[in-house]
């Protein structure tokens, strides 16, 4: 055998040890081989531009707003749509982004490097996101603040605000701060509704907000910080081991699928917890333990969902090479960010932090979704949506020992991307058991179904079950080889 064909070998190239982690460098580099294979990441793009030519846009609220007047950077954008949310421009932005894959597939053929495919996809997943998020901004700004947002971020931008001025968000009373005419949809003032006395998020969105806040309008909307997440969720499954174009395009279906692009305009918050997340997984899987905690606890403190993957992070730690020695490190590196995050609020009002959240989220919230708690207000067996239901006794006789299930069989198993699977099926059990199951929650289970995707990619590439091993840099169509022979024997 000659010495190219031994380079090319799909073997690992070492075991990373506790002592010697994988530097930030290397942790984020690009492999070096020139070429990729392009195969995985175009038919993900192109599913992606596919179903959001059929759905972008859709969902939105109805707003009454009298006369709209388009000014500022936004105002030709806001002219251009005519005045009004235009879903059909939105599509003709997914089809010019259909059109870009064309040609890229036209005139690039064979030759596609690692930065080609990167361009390619940023540009894609672009013109799938950034239009509708800034058609959405342009409008708000073109109308009045509650107009053209979500109740949600309008309350996460208002907390960012109170921060600035020293205030906390919780225990706060929100009426005169203009969330109340939001729910009217016309403008005029709602004073009874159940969220202007809570302010159910951690405490990581208000600190976010009250930076972001700080930007000039109309780029203060917070949809923009959520927007800059969501793409981040393209170079945050770089941080994986594998194939370049199967990590990107997991990047890609994390970034640019429905639920998520959705959410972006609409003004559901979940990306930069999201984005945090599979940070937290990529880099536990290159040894980075402590970082991987340091991000979990960044993940928790912008949505609570993100507590649910503690326990599988700490299996993943303990059956990983090193990962024991470094479990005491981790484990301060999560407490100190996450108390870095939470005390000031918590000594500022404890009792509201815990009410507005947990609290409000668990008892008080009204019952909305296809999860459990709706089925009983169905079947008559609830009153109506506002009826008690004891979901802490349903979370701790159902949803507890299923999460202790799963971690058991993680660490039997070793392998993590057992872990990032049993954190998708925990999660969504949990959110089928609460007051509420909205359709965009369902990017929690997809981000750990994606995880457990490329965590299964890279171990297959790489030929071997251990935890953190780097696959050897080479010829992305012979990394590319053992995947899909293991993918074709399981389909046989």
């Amino acid at each position: 055998m000659s010495r190219n064909s031994l380079e090319l070998a799909p073997t690992p190239r070492r075991s990373v040890s506790p002592a010697a982690p994988l530097s930030a460098g290397e942790v984020f580099r690009l492999p070096r081989a020139r070429v990729v294979h392009p195969a995985p990441l175009l038919a993900t793009l192109g599913l992606l531009v596919l179903v959001n030519i059929a759905r972008i846009g859709e969902g939105g609220w109805v707003f009454h707003t009298g006369k709209v007047e388009p000014h500022g950077l936004l105002g030709p954008l806001v002219s251009l749509a005519g005045g009004h949310w235009s879903p059909g421009l939105l599509k003709f932005a997914a089809v010019v982004a259909g059109l870009l894959l064309v040609f890229a597939v036209v005139s690039v053929r064979e030759r596609w490097t690692a930065r080609r495919a990167l361009v390619v996809t940023f540009l894609v997943i672009g013109l799938l996101l950034g239009p509708s998020v800034l058609l959405q901004a342009g409008l708000r700004d073109s109308t009045a603040p509650w107009f053209f947002t979500n109740d949600s971020t309008y309350q996460i931008e208002v907390a960012g605000d109170l921060v600035l001025n020293g205030q906390s968000p919780y225990g706060h009373d929100y009426r005169g701060s203009g969330i109340e005419r939001f729910y009217s949809r016309n403008g005029t003032a709602d004073m009874g509704h159940k969220a202007l006395d809570h302010f159910a998020y951690f405490p990581g969105t208000a600190m976010t907000s009250a930076g972001w806040r700080l930007l000039p309008a109309p780029f203060d909307d917070y949809r923009f910080f959520v927007l800059l997440a969501t793409l981040g969720l393209i170079p945050a499954a770089l941080v994986f081991a594998g194939p370049l174009t199967i990590r990107l395009a997991i990047g890609a279906a994390l970034a640019g699928n429905p639920l998520t692009i959705q959410a972006a305009w609409f003004g559901t918050a979940d990306a930069p917890s999201l984005f945090f997340l599979v940070l937290t997984f990529g880099l536990a899987s290159r040894s980075r333990f402590v970082w991987a905690a340091a991000c979990l606890a960044a993940a928790v403190l912008l949505k609570q969902f993100a507590i649910v993957a503690i326990p599988f992070l700490a299996a993943m730690l303990l059956t990983s090479r090193g990962g024991r020695e470094s479990f005491g490190r981790a484990a301060g590196a999560f407490t100190g960010v996450l108390a870095a995050g939470a005390l000031p609020f918590l000594l500022a009002s404890p009792g509201a932090l815990w009410a507005d959240t947990i609290g409000y989220g668990t008892a008080d919230y009204r019952i909305v979704g296809y999860g459990l708690a709706p089925l009983l207000v169905h079947f008559g067996i609830l009153d109506n949506r506002n009826a008690a239901y004891p979901f802490g006794l349903v979370a701790l006789l159902v949803w507890l020992p299923v999460t202790l299930w799963l971690v058991r069989s993680q660490l039997r198993s070793r392998q993590p991307w057992v872990g990032a699977a049993g954190f998708a099926a925990s999660i969504f059990l949990l959110l089928f058991l609460g007051r509420v199951f909205q359709t965009s929650y369902l990017l929690w289970p997809l981000t750990g179904m994606a995880i457990a995707a490329v965590l299964a990619a890279a171990q297959t590439a790489s030929g071997t079950s251990t935890t953190n091993v780097e696959p050897r840099p080479g010829s992305e169509s012979t990394e590319m080889r053992p995947f899909m022979r293991s993918t074709s024997s399981l389909l046989m």
